[in-house]
C-alpha cells in the first residue's frame, strides 16, 4: 500500500506524454488529417501536458510511405507545416524502434528540427541496437528515452542485464513497458523497484506506458507514480493498439498539480475522438484482449479478431487455449 502522501501530493518532477498520435495511428495506420493533429496540439498546450510525441521515425524503405499517413515517418518539414515552430513549454516527441528506423539519415540534428526528444523502442534482445541509436541521438543534441518492450515476457536475470547497459549509457528516461497488458499493479510495483536500482545508480528517470488489456491501464500508472515513476504516457480516450493505453482525462484527472487541466481534454474527446469512433476507427477493452492479456500474449491475434469483425469470443478462447 502506498503513502497517501505520495499520490496526492504534487510531484514536480511528473512530465505527463500524450502518445495519441504514435500509439493510436497504430489503429487508423496513422491517417490523422492536419485539422486533428492541429487541434490535438493546442489541447495538449492547454491541457498542461509537458511533451507530444508526433509519431514514429519509420524508414521509408521498409515502410510503404503510400500505405501510411505522414506521422507514420514524422518528417520534419511535415511536422513544421501543421504545427509549426513550437515556441512553447511542451516538447515534441517521436519515436524510433530499433531496426526500423534510418536514425543516421532520418533524424537530424536538434538544432535543424522542431523535434526535442528521441524514444527509443527495443526489445531486450535487441539493446545493443538501442544503445548506438542512444548516442546517436544525444550527439545530435537531442533528450533520448528508451522503452524496453514485452517485460512482461523477458526473464529477470536479462532484464537486469539489459537496465545495467542502458543506465550505463547517456539515456534520460527508462520506461518501464507493458506491451501486453498483462501486468498487475503488484508487479508493477515489483518491477518499479527492480529498475529503480539502476535508475538510482545511474541518476536517471523512469516512465510508464501501459496497456488496457485487463482494464488496468490507469491503476497501473498511478501505481507507477507512488512507485517514483515520473514520466507518464497516456491517449485521449485511451486511443491506442489494440486495448488502448492510460486514458489521458483519467490521468490529468488524477493529478494534483494545478498545471494539469482536464476540461481541454473533455473538450477534445467531445469534438475530435468520438468523430473517429463514429467513422469506424475502433479501439478499446473489449474481451478477446482481456484474453490475450490474461495469457500474457502479444495481441496480434485478438487485433484480427477485432478487424474481421468476430463476435464469438467463445471460440476465440478456445483457439487461443490451444496455442498454449
Amino acid at each position: 500500500m502506498k503513502e497517501v502522501s505520495s499520490l496526492m501530493g504534487v510531484r514536480q518532477d511528473v512530465r505527463v506524454v500524450d502518445a495519441t498520435l504514435r500509439d493510436g495511428g497504430l489503429v487508423n495506420d496513422f491517417r490523422f488529417d492536419d485539422d486533428f493533429v492541429k487541434a490535438l496540439y493546442e489541447t495538449n498546450l492547454k491541457a498542461g501536458v509537458d511533451v507530444m510525441e508526433v509519431g514514429y521515425k519509420a524508414s521509408s524503405a521498409l515502410f510503404d510511405p503510400a500505405k501510411f499517413g505522414k506521422w507514420k515517418f514524422c518528417r520534419d518539414d511535415e511536422i513544421l507545416s501543421v504545427i509549426g515552430e513550437n515556441n512553447t513549454d511542451m516538447k515534441l516527441a517521436v519515436m524510433a524502434d530499433v531496426g526500423r528506423c534510418d536514425y543516421k539519415t532520418d533524424i537530424l540534428p536538434k538544432k535543424d528540427s522542431p523535434i526535442d526528444v528521441i524514444r527509443v523502442a527495443t526489445y531486450v534482445h535487441t539493446i545493443p541496437a538501442a544503445l548506438d541509436m542512444i548516442e546517436d541521438a544525444k550527439a545530435k543534441g537531442y533528450e533520448v528515452t528508451c522503452n524496453i518492450m514485452a517485460i512482461s515476457s523477458a526473464q529477470e536475470s536479462d532484464l537486469r542485464v539489459a537496465l545495467d547497459m542502458l543506465s550505463a549509457s547517456p539515456v534520460d528516461v527508462i520506461y518501464i513497458v507493458d506491451s501486453y497488458g498483462s501486468l498487475y499493479p503488484e508487479q508493477i510495483d515489483r518491477i518499479a523497484a527492480v529498475y529503480s536500482e539502476y535508475a538510482k545508480k545511474y541518476n536517471k528517470k523512469l516512465g510508464m506506458h501501459a496497456h488496457n488489456n485487463q482494464q488496468l491501464a490507469f491503476a497501473n500508472t498511478i501505481e507507477a507514480v507512488g512507485d517514483g515513476v515520473s514520466w507518464l504516457d497516456a491517449t485521449y480516450a485511451g486511443m491506442g493498439r489494440g486495448a488502448g493505453n492510460c486514458p489521458m482525462e483519467n490521468l490529468l484527472g488524477f493529478l494534483k498539480n494545478p498545471k494539469y487541466n482536464m476540461f481541454p481534454a473533455i473538450c477534445f474527446i467531445e469534438e475530435h475522438m468520438q468523430k473517429l469512433r463514429e467513422q469506424g476507427v475502433v479501439w478499446g477493452y473489449d474481451l478477446q484482449y482481456l484474453v490475450t492479456g490474461l495469457l500474457n500474449q502479444h495481441p496480434r491475434t485478438a487485433i484480427e479478431f477485432t478487424k474481421n469483425g468476430r463476435r464469438d469470443h467463445a471460440e476465440f478462447y478456445r483457439e487461443i487455449m490451444a496455442l498454449e
